[in-house]
């Protein structure tokens, strides 16, 4: 989810792992998404318009979940308005397709901004609504 040009994906790929299906909203990024990643199709368009039933016209199981919501809202050189924006917000649409899957495993990737004190309390809620689902959180720094 929040695919980007495929670099979460690239990776996950290195490693093993199998990409049937990916998401993307921003329509000048498509095609790159597309020449790096040929065989994994590619939804355009907005997750809040995404459900369980179009994903899983691509898939059997879903071992895990990765993507990076933007980061705009998050970013010291962004907006600094977290999760009181809109994009800071696709947070929990990503944490519905979670518990829509119960995969065994997650990655988000985020900027080190949302580490700022003044996203506190938000990290914290969206760190605990990952734990409501059933999952073990743990956020790293890099």
């Amino acid at each position: 989810m929040f695919s980007g040009c495929g670099g979460l994906d690239l990776g996950f790929e290195k490693a093993g792992f199998n990409i049937p299906v990916a998401n993307e909203f921003d329509k000048t990024i498509w095609a790159t998404f597309e020449t790096n990643h040929p065989k994994t199709h590619l939804i355009k368009g907005d997750i809040r318009q995404l459900g369980k039933s179009e994903l899983d016209n691509y898939i059997d199981t879903v071992d895990g979940i990765i993507g990076g919501p933007p980061c705009q809202s998050w970013s010291e050189a962004g907006t600094l308005k977290g999760i009181n924006d809109a994009r800071g917000r696709l947070f929990f649409e990503y944490i519905r397709l979670i518990k829509d899957f119960s995969p065994k495993f997650f990655l988000v990737e985020n900027v080190s901004g949302m580490l700022a004190n003044r996203h506190f309390e938000a990290v914290n809620n969206i760190l605990s609504q990952f734990r409501d689902v059933g999952y073990e959180v743990s956020l790293t720094h890099c």
